[in-house]
């Protein structure tokens, strides 16, 4: 992908690698059990093929997931999030929460397996264990 943003800020970087059209819904897809081409194709309405072939390519050269040859003649592909692709968990979970909370018409929910009641957002400092609040967060500089 071309860099869209040349910031010194974590969010611009981030958008240069996940931040175009298509790139979060085809990794949505892979993490949802689509692992081939025509799968991660079929369920993204509207998306050009040359264009899910260089969006898989550009992730694969970003680490996101790997390209893995499962049928030889003629050869096909399956693709797998990488340890750094499945850390973009959160970001779903927490796209998803958002929408419950703001979107008109909502499709998806996430709730808690056990007692099948929504889940909320939550931080959590292991060295303290303890949950934190919202205002007990702050932003630092790690190279100062």
């Amino acid at each position: 992908m071309k860099i869209q943003y040349n910031l010194p800020c974590d969010i611009a970087q981030t958008l240069n690698i996940i931040g175009d059209k298509w790139s979060l819904l085809i990794l949505h897809r892979i993490l949802t059990g689509c692992e081939t081409y025509k799968d991660i194709q079929d369920g993204l309405e509207g998306i050009a093929t040359n264009l899910l072939s260089e969006r898989l390519k550009t992730m694969e050269a970003d680490e996101l997931i790997i390209r893995e040859l499962y049928q030889t003649h003629p050869p096909r592909y399956k693709y797998i999030l990488t340890e750094k692709g499945l850390d973009l968990v959160d970001v779903f979970n927490s796209l998803m929460l958002w929408g419950q909370k703001h979107l008109n018409k909502c499709y998806k929910k996430i709730i808690h397996k056990g007692c099948k009641s929504s889940i909320e957002h939550r931080y959590y400092c292991p060295e303290c264990n303890k949950n934190v609040e919202i205002n007990e967060l702050e932003v630092i500089d790690p190279n100062e």
